[in-house]
């Protein structure tokens, strides 16, 4: 048997927050990410889906953004904002889905970022 003073205790400061409708463990704020990190999915997913979703659009399959929305089954202002992360930076793409790189942003977050100015949205979204 092991007496109290042979115990270690290690102390991990974590958070535990719901993101996207899951919970996630959330690291100290001072905590930088290790190079083998992956973007989250969820990221990935909604510029995917924007990106098929101009395509579309730019095919003439849908004249306007109510009708897109009608037809995938969302909202029109859900499409309208996720639309935005198909006109991303060159740069911001690069590097979330090719280079994987780790955001400081969500994925409401990065829609907002879209609006600004390319040469803005790097330093926003990293």
């Amino acid at each position: 048997m092991t007496k109290h003073d042979d115990t270690i205790r290690v102390l991990i400061p974590l958070k535990v927050r719901k993101k996207n409708g899951r919970p996630k463990i959330l690291p100290p704020a001072d905590y930088r990410p290790s190079e083998d990190q992956t973007q989250d999915p969820h990221i990935l997913r909604a510029i995917g889906r924007a990106w098929g979703w101009r395509r579309r659009m730019d095919a003439g399959e849908f004249a306007t953004i109510q009708e897109l929305a009608e037809a995938v089954g969302l909202a029109e202002r859900h499409v309208s904002r996720q639309l935005r992360l198909a006109y991303l930076a060159p740069e911001v793409l690069k590097r979330l889905v090719f280079g994987r790189e780790v955001t400081v942003v969500t994925v409401m977050q990065l829609t907002e970022s879209a609006a600004l100015p390319w040469h803005e949205q790097s330093s926003i979204v990293f």
